[in-house]
């Protein structure tokens, strides 16, 4: 079982504890929602499950390696990728070679260029450019796709170093209706053969796409459940939902 299990956790920055998590467990292809006011810590974790930040104490224990103990490239090597909330690809490039670029990341820029592809990697390109929504658009220049188009591509990338944890920040940020529905199916497509622990501020796509939520709050876990169970408990309407939940029962009733 590749899940991930975090124990006494915890983070501070010039004295602000940023992350105070006593347990936190995702299990093999569970799909994994992150919400919580700006300040909780939800990127701070996924910061430390990717190695970019060392935590004051605690362990993250994923495929029985302590994460908090590797180096950023040993974790992409065990398993993890991560989606950042801002969309980095080469806009000078096709989509085809961003992915190309994505599939041989033990080469430099030029030499994965001049690569010849075997068969076997075209094939997954295309795959994956199948289940992210870019089959259509391979030969189309980065920089010319839509903002979601974008986000959809950088997933893609990260898809082909083949992780089985995926951390994904703020997917639907910037996009249309129509993009962030595609992107909560796809997330759920993806999330049939890994694990996935996505942040996210929309509760619309929340709605859609959470089997769990967890619930931070002051760098604390405040509670985890179904999205019923999140939206109706007295304690996350206090921090976070409650104007957004009445200002949308209000537009209902109106």
């Amino acid at each position: 079982m590749e899940n991930l299990y975090v124990q006494k956790l915890n983070v501070s920055f010039d004295g602000f504890k940023a992350l105070d998590i006593d347990i936190f467990e995702v299990q093999q292809n569970e799909l994994r929602v992150v919400i919580g006011p700006n300040g909780a810590g939800k990127t701070t974790l996924l910061d430390v499950l990717c190695g970019k930040t060392r935590p004051d104490e605690g362990t993250a224990i994923f495929r029985d390696r302590d994460l908090t103990k590797l180096s950023e490239d040993e974790i992409v090597s065990l398993g993890i990728g991560r989606k950042f909330q801002a969309p980095t690809v080469f806009t000078s490039l096709s989509v085809f070679d961003n992915l190309m670029l994505a599939i041989k990341t033990d080469r430099g820029v030029f030499a994965s260029l001049m690569h010849r592809l075997q068969r076997g990697e075209r094939r997954r390109i295309e795959e994956v450019a199948e289940r992210t929504g870019l089959a259509d658009v391979l030969d189309v220049l980065a920089g010319t796709l839509s903002h979601g188009q974008k986000q959809w591509l950088e997933i893609a990338m990260v898809i082909l170093q083949d992780p089985t944890l995926l951390l994904v920040d703020e997917p639907a940020a910037g996009m249309s209706d129509e993009e962030t529905y595609k992107t909560g199916e796809m997330l759920q497509n993806l999330a049939k053969d890994r694990s996935m622990i996505v942040i996210e501020h929309d509760m619309e796509f929340v709605r859609q796409i959470a089997r769990k939520v967890t619930v931070l709050h002051e760098g604390r876990v405040l509670m985890e459940g179904n999205m019923d169970e999140v939206q109706n408990d007295p304690r996350v309407i206090e921090c976070y939902l409650g104007s957004a939940m009445h200002r949308e029962e209000s537009n209902v009733a109106g």
